[in-house]
């Protein structure tokens, strides 16, 4: 089941943080977490899932940044969350959609305990100014059912800032 919007607020502090908290951003079954100012981009067109792939960091002014279609940029979300006991989620808002921009299209699934600050892969079709602390995406949580692992450990855990594709890190087992 997803929790309801009321439900989330009564776990906050305790199995669910989200800092900063803004009780405005509650929606019925989620919360809105909002971009920080800054975004990445790959240094190179061809990646390779082997290796450590560069970035470099763009920063959006508050006037806001026109992204480019067909380009990947890395973002980041203002608030830091940490979940216990519930499975985070993270979907782009729909009316962020409905611009034509995909947030997180592929890799909304979170873990059990997970802690940090959500990396956005962020993609447009058209030419769009997107700005800072904007409410971009939304996060919901899962309850779950039986025995699990609690995620402490691992490439993404315990995050501060944007965070390139560490999948170069499998290769290497």
């Amino acid at each position: 089941m997803i929790l309801s919007g009321k439900e989330i607020v009564k776990h906050m502090g305790k199995e669910i943080i989200i800092e900063p908290f803004d009780r405005s951003r509650v929606n019925p079954n989620s919360y809105n977490l909002s971009l920080y100012h800054e975004l990445m981009v790959y240094d190179h067109q061809e990646l390779d899932m082997a290796k450590e792939n560069t970035a470099s960091t763009i920063t959006i002014p508050a006037e806001g940044y026109v992204l480019q279609p067909n380009k990947l940029y890395l973002g980041r979300t203002n608030e830091y969350t940490k979940t216990e006991g519930y499975i985070p989620m993270l979907e782009g808002r729909s009316s962020v959609g409905r611009l034509g921009v995909f947030i997180h299209v592929t890799a909304g699934f979170g873990d059990v305990g997970f802690s940090g600050y959500w990396t956005l892969e962020i993609f447009c079709v058209q030419p769009i100014r997107i700005y800072p602390d904007v409410e971009i995406c939304q996060i919901y949580y899962h309850d779950i059912d039986g025995e699990y692992d609690t995620y402490r450990t691992g490439k993404y855990q315990n995050n501060t800032g944007i965070q390139t594709s560490m999948l170069w890190k499998d290769f290497r087992k």
